[in-house]
């Protein structure tokens, strides 16, 4: 039964996270080049930054996942061993996998955030003929690319989670003798 809550539980934030990377993508900064009234100077205004408030919670909501999924099955380093077979080779590599996924996911939100929040200064002077403004923005995909590797960490937590389950309640170590036996035979 806890083994269903936890993975509704982290489910519901995994989607929680996929809806907030959806949102800041759709929602990211824009900027437009304006100029002063005296016609001097050229700067950058930028619209909402909503979109990195969006980012920042879909990194703290894929992290808490991470972590319930982690803490349940004791980051596959703590514990008693599991029993040998396809279950615990399975899980070794879904482990592997959904750290791989979770780290891309977590750099994707965390540079689309940190670049969404970074708003130029620069202003460009019209009568020394400086070079142009640059507006910088996210580039278009950013928290895209984080959207899709949330899912596909959900996807692959819940696997691990299941195979490291499986691994964990498989047969036990034979407890007979362990030798051949060496009876006369008749």
């Amino acid at each position: 039964m806890a083994s269903k809550l936890l993975m509704i539980i982290v489910f519901v934030f995994d989607l929680i996270a996929f809806a907030l990377a959806i949102a800041a993508e759709q929602r990211r900064s824009t900027a437009t080049i304006q100029t002063d009234n005296e016609q001097v100077y050229s700067y950058c205004v930028y619209d909402s930054d909503i979109s990195t408030g969006f980012g920042v919670g879909a990194f703290l909501f894929l992290m808490a996942g991470q972590i319930l999924i982690m803490v349940a099955s004791r980051c596959f380093c703590f514990g008693k061993p599991l029993s040998p077979g396809g279950s615990r080779g399975c899980a070794v590599l879904l482990f592997v996998m959904c750290w791989v996924t979770f780290f891309i996911a977590e750099v994707c939100l965390l540079a689309g955030s940190v670049r969404n929040a970074y708003h130029t200064k620069y202003r460009s002077s019209l009568l020394f003929n400086d070079r142009p403004v640059s507006c910088e923005t996210v580039r278009k995909g950013v928290f895209a690319a984080g959207a899709a590797f949330i899912f596909f960490t959900s996807i692959i937590n819940k696997f691990y989670f299941i195979s490291y389950s499986n691994a964990k309640s498989g047969a036990g170590p034979y407890g007979g003798e362990a030798g051949v036996g060496m009876a006369a035979y008749k």
